[in-house]
């Protein structure tokens, strides 16, 4: 089943290798999330064992909860307030100098609408792309597949459905382009 979730198609989650692979996330985000604030190195070692990449100078503040952990991959000098989610099912890529406020959700999991394949428990996932510098507002879900260009800003409670291009302002929900970024 690992073989078609990676691959993006439908997949059973409680295929008891992913099962153990999500335990593995489980606990090292429950250590993450319990380690002193004060320990910022061993909340580096945890994230950087956890993530597929998590860059130089970034920062993710507790909680975070992700369900992999190495779909997820971080850029350089990246700072992620309290309370992300990354349903990481399917690879997100966060660049460099990324923003996000508090209790961001990033979601590449998705099920199917027809009643059947939703009952047998198959779902699958489509990545992610945060461009570098782009600013996040807190509570901000971005859906399955969507893709947002460099220096974009999302406003607070914005829910991404589609991709935006870079160097704009997005709000709403669902989020539309409001106006251009300053240079």
């Amino acid at each position: 089943m690992r073989d078609r979730m990676l691959a993006g198609e439908l997949y059973q989650a409680d295929d008891p290798d992913l099962a153990r692979e999500m335990l593995h996330a489980a606990t090292l985000t429950h250590r993450l999330n319990q380690a002193d604030p004060a320990d910022g190195t061993l909340r580096r070692k945890l994230l950087t064992e956890l993530l597929g990449a998590f860059g130089e100078d970034s920062e993710i503040r507790p909680p975070f909860r992700c369900d992999y952990g190495y779909q997820t991959f971080v850029g350089a000098r990246t700072f992620a307030n309290f309370g992300l989610i990354c349903l990481d099912v399917a690879r997100i890529t966060i660049g460099d100098d990324v923003q996000m406020g508090p209790n961001v959700q990033l979601l590449t999991a998705w099920h199917p609408v027809a009643a059947g394949p939703r009952r047998d428990k198959w779902e699958a996932a489509t990545p992610i792309v945060i461009g570098d510098n782009v600013w996040l507002g807190g509570g901000v879900i971005v859906l399955p597949g969507v893709t947002i260009g460099e220096n974009t800003v999302v406003g607070s409670g914005a829910v991404v459905t589609k991709d935006l291009p870079p160097n704009v302002v997005a709000v709403g929900n669902p989020a539309r382009v409001i106006r251009q970024v300053e240079p």
